[in-house]
């Protein structure tokens, strides 16, 4: 994973567009801009993720990797059912990550076509693949194709965070998320990092939901 600051340029950008977002550009300037590694290892890990917690997620995918030695279409090919099943997947994500494998190992597919798309289109490409949806495919144009300008409303943790910010009495459905970002474009990909890092220093205790 290759991570990088937040540019000063960005957060100042937001923090004139938005005034209620200004406190977060200042306390977590210092996150970083996550990247990761693309292609069908990013894809299959998103897969892994979908519907679990971080360090579940994390657990089962050290499994595959360690099982699969290398993460390759051919190599999860080459892996029964009852292998993928013991490093923890489950029947719908080994069918998901099967016919990812597969549209990988025939050219059917091939991130490399995605980066002179646009967002939109990169994105629709992504969710025609079987057991991608519109959130897996907006993480990874954001982190493995460092993607600025894309706010995944499907996050529950950002839907809350945008409840906070608003002082919503009640979490915000996505509509209402995908209105409100808009306001931060072109770097929504920005705003949601900042949103992030607040939720997660709330749910751990590390600053106040009150800005």
């Amino acid at each position: 994973m290759n991570d990088n600051p937040l540019d000063p340029e960005h957060l100042a950008h937001l923090a004139e567009c938005d005034p209620r977002l200004k406190p977060l550009t200042e306390f977590f300037a210092h996150l970083q801009h996550r990247k990761r590694p693309g292609g069908f290892p990013a894809l299959l890990g998103l897969i892994v993720e979908q519907q679990l917690s971080v360090k579940a997620a994390d657990t089962i995918f050290g499994r595959v990797k360690d099982g699969l030695v290398e993460i390759t279409p051919r190599s999860f090919l080459a892996h029964d059912e009852d292998a993928l099943r013991g490093y923890g997947l489950s029947r719908p994500k080994i069918t998901y990550a099967r016919a990812l494998a597969e549209a990988f190992h025939t050219g059917g597919f091939d991130t490399d076509t995605l980066q002179d798309l646009s967002i939109e289109d990169a994105a629709q490409r992504l969710v025609a693949l079987k057991g991608i949806g519109r959130w897996t495919a907006e993480v990874y144009l954001m982190f493995s194709e460092g993607r600025l300008d894309l706010f995944p409303v499907g996050d529950v943790a950002l839907r809350e965070a945008v409840g906070w910010l608003d002082g919503l009495p009640e979490r915000p459905n996505e509509a209402y998320c995908a209105e409100r970002a808009v306001v931060w474009s072109p770097y929504r990909t920005i705003a949601a990092h900042l949103l992030w890092g607040w939720y997660g220093a709330v749910k751990r205790g590390e600053i106040s939901r009150e800005l």
